[in-house]
């Protein structure tokens, strides 16, 4: 049997490899507002919806106007510390432990379970939870793990279809109208007009092409999601697909009997965050999911807090190897420009 022998400097690179894996995470330090004292963690990785855009702009603007703090964690190398977005190695979800709300978005993780058990010790809790477009399929997951009902196919009975049906109210169906090709706009679905969620709301509308999607009985649907046949705002209708639900509220029931409150939707490209009402829509139910309905005014600020550029859909170029500490403070670019 052969025994591994370190030199010092192969110690020194483990070193700087562990430290690079468990690096403090990027914080957003609210100062003042109806969420001061609220800690919002959001995990970021996936494939194709520029998540590692998205949150960490959610984070600036509940963190600058809401005086949250809001912790961002990625997807990441984790030799070098480098974002890659859907990578199955995203440090830091110990910050759930202290967290009031979770904010998700995946798609197809397949965490170690140091990572993993923090999520599910804050859903067997029944922290609130807001998920985001791939997170209706966020974990792939083999049979043989022992987080294993969460992956978004699972077949037992007690946890069908995993953590996007069981805890946001739908798992991954399909596409319903082509990405880049198709937009999308979000209806106020009439009788749920007074819910806090949708104060303030108008011309919500979605770069994202639709899911199909039809939640679990409880939920309550907000919006409903109508394609259009192209790219912008006021392009036609598709007239050849019905709206379908885009975003609903419900409840999940925690292995602590607590009632666990939930805000999912199918749509939240960094594209989408350019939309004025898509945005309040999403600052409402971060504020909804909190607790605190009652600060949710028609007119409260959802303004682009610092250089925000996303790069979903359009020609954008950005750099490929950004850390996270690379987002920290208000004004840094999300993300920064391709390095010559």
């Amino acid at each position: 049997m052969k025994r591994l022998v370190l030199s010092s400097f192969s110690a020194f690179i483990g070193l700087a490899t562990v430290t690079s894996v468990h690096a403090a995470p990027l914080t957003y330090e609210g100062t003042d507002g109806p969420a001061k004292g609220k800690q919002i963690v959001f995990i970021a990785s996936d494939h194709e919806y520029k998540s590692e855009e998205a949150l960490p702009e959610l984070g600036r603007i509940l963190a600058k106007h809401y005086g949250a703090k809001c912790t961002v964690l990625f997807g990441v190398d984790p030799q070098t510390g480098y974002i890659r977005p859907g990578n199955s190695n995203i440090p830091g979800t110990e910050a759930l432990k202290t967290a009031d709300l979770l904010v998700i978005f995946t798609r197809f993780q397949n965490l170690p379970s140091e990572q993993m058990q923090p999520i599910v010790d804050y859903l067997d809790r029944g922290g609130p939870v807001i998920g985001l477009r791939t997170a209706t399929h966020g974990f792939k997951i083999p049979t043989d793990s022992p987080f294993a009902k969460f992956d978004f196919q699972y077949k037992g009975e007690e946890f069908k279809n995993g953590f996007g049906r069981q805890i946001l109210g739908e798992t991954w169906v399909g596409h319903y109208g082509p990405n880049h090709k198709s937009s999308t706009r979000l209806e106020i679905v009439e009788e749920k007009a007074a819910h806090p969620i949708l104060r303030g709301v108008k011309d919500a509308w979605a770069e994202g092409g639709a899911y199909n999607a039809y939640p679990i009985e409880g939920s309550e649907i907000l919006l409903t999601a109508q394609p259009l046949t192209g790219m912008e705002p006021g392009s036609p209708v598709d007239a050849t697909k019905m709206p379908m639900p885009g975003a609903w509220v419900r409840e999940y029931k925690s292995a602590s009997g607590k009632a666990g409150r939930v805000f999912a939707t199918t749509y939240g490209a960094s594209g989408d965050l350019l939309n004025d009402g898509f945005r309040r829509v999403l600052v409402n139910a971060h504020l909804w999911a909190l607790g605190l309905e009652k600060d949710i005014k028609p007119d409260n600020d959802i303004s682009l807090v610092g250089a925000f550029r996303p790069t979903w859909h359009g020609g954008t170029k950005r750099a490929k190897d950004v850390k996270p500490e690379e987002l920290a403070g208000w004004n840094s670019p999300i993300l920064p420009d391709e390095k010559e």
